[in-house]
């Protein structure tokens, strides 16, 4: 077990009617494209769970191992956290279609879409939880094909002593720099390995800054080219990449988001209290630390709070 996470500093405040009613804390890490910090502030050296963050790694590692995947769509959706939007949907049901296989082979948990739209679209149509629609039903079906490519066991593909984990595990260990401090269980069920903020940015910068071919390159560009596929329609790394030229991202649970440029740099959040409505804020300050600049960043600059429906303050980065 690694150094244990000590908590970061105030990030963000919550003001509302012009007051201060809150603070998130957390830690955030900036790379320069070389590889040297630029700035970093609270605990970014000691282990956190990245949660989805490391999917990216995780979808290198599935690559290696031999997935037969030919289309960046479905490395993105390997790769994603979706929405449980009807394409979405329809191609994780293809895949398992295409292995022989459905969805009771995935061992992650029936759920409802994340995504708003989605969700209350199923619960309109008298629908309910399924294991298609929960929203790392691309990566279990990615570690599926894996196993039947490398003629490992589907029983247990889940567990962390699976070949196929051993493998993912190399993975995220060898592009982070760091040996994971600790295995927990994400909440598809899959393992989640705990890595520092700085092992997390320095993942991503190397994904950006891989040469074209390679698996890590190749995993950049498919998330990159359908960001849709990683997140959903409204998502918040899809619209990033939809944004900003060139930018990889991938939001994970309990407050965490990696995002790199290419040839500028890289960044690593997490919030302490696992609030999603700080990350963003925190994150577009973070950027403004490399010289990155769009519209859609100036739009993430501050989260508005409402009262009586209209807009009373925001949640805004003091970082």
């Amino acid at each position: 077990m690694g150094k244990t996470y000590e908590g970061g500093v105030p990030l963000a405040e919550v003001v509302r009617s012009g007051f201060v009613e809150g603070l998130h804390r957390g830690s955030v890490v900036v790379l320069h494209a070389s590889g040297a910090t630029v700035a970093g502030t609270g605990d970014v050296d000691s282990a956190i769970f990245p949660r989805s963050s490391s999917k990216p790694m995780q979808a290198i590692g599935m690559l290696r191992a031999g997935l037969p995947l030919t289309e960046p769509a479905d490395v993105a959706l390997v790769s994603a956290s979706h929405a449980g939007e009807g394409f979405h949907l329809e191609r994780v049901a293809a895949l398992l279609r295409r292995a022989g296989l459905d969805e009771s082979a995935l061992h992650c948990p029936p759920d409802l879409p994340v995504g708003e739209t989605a969700r209350e679209a199923v619960l309109r149509a008298g629908g309910g939880p399924t294991r298609v629609q929960m929203n790392c039903s691309g990566k279990h079906t990615g570690m599926l094909l894996t196993c039947l490519a490398a003629g490992w066991p589907l029983d247990g593909y889940w567990r962390p002593d699976h070949p196929l984990q051993r493998r993912l595990t190399a993975a995220i260990e060898e592009f982070t720099g760091e040996e994971a401090a600790a295995v927990g269980v994400d909440g598809c069920g899959a393992p989640v390995l705990a890595v520092s903020l700085t092992g997390l940015a320095r993942a991503y910068l190397r994904l950006v800054s891989a040469e074209p071919g390679t698996v890590e390159r190749t995993v950049a560009d498919a998330m990159r080219a359908y960001p849709e596929l990683v997140g959903g329609t409204q998502a918040d790394d899809t619209r990033l990449m939809r944004g900003v030229p060139g930018l990889l991202a991938k939001v994970g649970a309990e407050g965490v988001i990696a995002a790199a440029v290419p040839g500028v740099g890289a960044v690593a959040v997490k919030i302490d209290d696992g609030a999603a409505r700080a990350r963003m804020p925190v994150l577009v300050a973070a950027l403004g630390r490399l010289g990155v600049d769009a519209p859609v960043l100036t739009e993430y600059a501050e989260v508005p709070l409402l009262g009586g429906g209209l807009p009373v303050g925001a949640v805004r980065a003091v970082w």
